[in-house]
């Protein structure tokens, strides 16, 4: 039997399959979470706060909550274009100036064998305040973690809590939330709404209800103003379109 780096074909197969159920194992937690949740008395866009549904973790704001422009993220902190945007996305929050905030919400891609994992630890350290600068990390250090065993995994996660909260986070604290019942409602009700407005791959941004395709051609409508754009776009390409959004939406 050919070997390749030491595994044998077999075994990679095997190691497919088990990322495989694990995934649709996951994806029936979610959908078993959502079973009673009544999605159609929520406002998908709108900042949800926290009640029982979420597991009493509201919608994570980047920016201004009162900002009078929201756009809405959904994505998984193993996606590399999620990973990419991150840092651009939060330089045009800062040069906005309190005009926009972007709303994230988690929606797991199910062959991402630490995507969920990476989301729960996110959601933990927001627990204890530190939701963004763990979001941010998770994103900047995305390669060192994407394929790392559960051990591995556990391993920099802890250090990665240690990191952002400079050593004053309850590292014992963080690591029972991440299995917590209510981070796993928070997870399982952001892909509840991903779902309900199609969420097709990640990351997917929208606003007023559109989706930005990041990724191929499309248009919005604000403000009865038509902003269009084709599929060849750079990063830079992505803060200037959220410009003219911005720009549209405060009628400037």
């Amino acid at each position: 039997m050919k070997k390749y780096s030491g595994f044998s074909a077999l075994g990679i197969a095997i190691g497919v399959v088990v990322v495989a159920l694990l995934g649709l194992a996951t994806f029936a937690v979610i959908d078993g979470n959502n079973k009673a949740v009544k999605f159609e008395n929520y406002d998908f866009n709108t900042v949800i706060e926290a009640n029982a549904d979420n597991g009493n973790i509201g919608d994570h704001v980047k920016g201004d909550a009162n900002a009078p422009v929201l756009i809405f993220e959904y994505a998984d902190f193993q996606c590399p274009g999620c990973a990419s945007i991150n840092p651009r996305v939060n330089k045009v929050i800062e040069q906005l100036d309190g005009k926009l905030a972007i709303v994230y919400r988690s929606f797991l891609l199910s062959y991402h064998q630490n995507g969920t994992a990476a989301a729960s630890a996110a959601e933990a350290a927001g627990l204890q305040g530190y939701w963004k600068a763990y979001a941010d990390k998770l994103f900047a250090e995305q390669s060192e973690w994407e394929y790392a065993s559960a051990s591995e995994r556990t391993e920099l996660f802890d250090k990665y809590f240690t990191e952002v909260t400079e050593g004053k986070g309850d590292i014992e604290k963080f690591n029972n939330d991440m299995k917590s019942e209510a981070v796993s409602k928070k997870i399982s009700f952001d892909m509840g709404i991903g779902k309900r407005v199609d969420v097709g791959g990640t990351p997917a941004f929208y606003v007023d209800g559109q989706l930005i395709s990041w990724g191929s051609e499309g248009s919005v409508t604000i403000n009865g103003k038509t902003i269009s754009w084709d599929s060849a776009r750079s990063g830079d390409d992505f803060v200037k379109l959220l410009k003219d959004i911005v720009s549209a939406k405060l009628g400037e």
